[in-house]
């Protein structure tokens, strides 16, 4: 005999749900084997459950259902600032859709939510990261909730020095036309700050399709100077912010702000306004060298782009136009490493691969070194990238004991990290080498 599932689906969710329940409450969880029994039992109904349930979903909540659920049963995924992101900004968008599926989608939502273990990274780098991309299918489907998914927040803007945003950059000549982003090429950086090529304002990466552009454009529109970007270097996986630069060029935003044409992660620019990206797209021209790592190649460009652009004086708070601290290093973002654990007599430190590292839960910080100023600028980060304040002091010790006093780190092996990276950081400037946060 055929089953009509569509017509039975409201009767078996109604009879098995109430019977998932009833054989949760009979079972002893006193005895290990009726544990084990219960555990088996309600792993199976759930499976039933779930291919009943998503049946009756329409194509797009399906396939967003099927994609957050096969995330969740990955580790790696429960223990990511992605995965819990994307189940927020879920929480957040989907009662603004008065629909059957939203609400159940919803429930699942906050199921998986109450699943979710201790955040250990904000973003594993996984080649396709899974919770974006189930929220990307629901915006596309629905374009209302992407500005529910948004949340403000302002960099901060030093009006009195340029660049204006702190970053990991080299600036050599504030007059000059050219910019090159590294994108994920470290080392291309420091080649070409050594050559010094005529023409070349600024050289830094970017790595991100969101706060690095955020920072990219605020730093080129406060200096007029700036005619040229060339992006070169390798592009970092699955982010596309070399990619998502050129689509921001060529196509600006749309109304919630997302890059239009990328296919970035998370290309959604928090920190800076429509007439921002208007006036960074008729500022510049943008050379696309992305996969170019030739110093040679890449000196040429910028001579010839120079020659091409009448230079004009930078826009600076000090009023040198760009004559006093020609050369800045500025540096990177950390990514925090927990203390190792130390007990009486003397233990052999095991290694830590990248999985075991715990993030504060406070949020992180960025360490930026002011050789000019003899100065130590400290950023403290939430894990959506939010600019929350920022620290400056000339000691080390000075800085690392005003953020504990003010309770902004709560983790012990956050504050052993952050003792340690502001001693290197002073100790850059006094002895004038190049500073950059440990990573690992």
């Amino acid at each position: 005999m055929r089953i009509d599932l569509d017509n039975r689906l409201p009767i078996l969710k109604a009879s098995l749900f109430p019977l998932l329940r009833a054989l949760i409450l009979l079972v002893d969880t006193n005895s290990l084997h009726l544990f084990e029994m219960k555990n088996r039992a309600v792993t199976r109904l759930m499976f039933f459950i779930t291919i009943i349930h998503n049946t009756g979903m329409n194509p797009t909540f399906k396939k967003v259902h099927s994609e957050i659920q096969r995330g969740m049963r990955l580790s790696r995924c429960k223990k990511c600032g992605c995965m819990r992101g994307t189940l927020a900004n879920l929480k957040a968008s989907l009662p603004l859709l008065k629909l059957k599926d939203a609400a159940e989608l919803l429930q699942n939502v906050n199921e998986w939510s109450s699943q979710l273990e201790p955040q250990e990274y904000p973003c594993y780098g996984c080649k396709y990261c899974i919770p974006p991309e189930a929220m990307t299918i629901l915006t596309s489907k629905y374009p209302l909730l992407a500005s529910a998914t948004l949340s403000s927040c302002e960099i901060k803007v030093n009006d009195n020095s340029w660049p204006q945003v702190e970053g990991e950059y080299t600036v050599l000549d504030k007059s000059a036309p050219v910019a090159v982003s590294t994108l994920a090429s470290i080392k291309l950086e420091d080649k070409l700050a050594r050559l010094k090529p005529e023409g070349l304002c600024i050289v830094g990466k970017t790595e991100t399709e969101n706060i690095g552009i955020d920072k990219i454009v605020k730093n080129v529109i406060s200096n007029p100077s700036i005619r040229s970007i060339i992006v070169a270097g390798k592009d970092t996986e699955g982010h596309k912010s070399g990619k998502t630069l050129l689509a921001l060029w060529e196509n600006g935003v749309d109304k919630n702000m997302r890059v239009i044409g990328s296919e970035g992660r998370r290309p959604i620019l928090k920190n800076v306004s429509v007439a921002d990206v208007d006036k960074f797209r008729k500022q510049i021209r943008i050379e696309d060298m992305i996969g170019c790592e030739d110093t040679k190649s890449l000196v040429n460009k910028i001579t010839e782009l120079a020659l091409q652009t009448p230079v004009q004086p930078a826009v600076s708070g000090c009023g040198c136009h760009g004559s006093c601290c020609d050369t800045t290093t500025i540096s990177m973002p950390a990514v925090l490493v927990p203390k190792a654990s130390i007990t009486v007599p003397t233990v052999k430190a095991k290694k830590y691969s990248k999985s075991s590292i715990k993030l504060d839960k406070a949020g992180y910080f960025v360490i930026l070194p002011q050789k000019d100023k003899s100065n130590i600028l400290v950023e403290h980060y939430s894990y959506d990238n939010k600019l929350i304040r920022k620290i400056e002091g000339k000691s080390s010790r000075d800085i690392y004991l005003t953020i504990i006093s003010n309770n902004w780190v709560t983790d012990l092996g956050h504050a052993a990290y952050l003792g340690k990276e502001l001693s290197r950081a002073e100790l850059s400037i006094k002895n004038g080498y190049r500073f950059v946060q440990d990573g690992a």
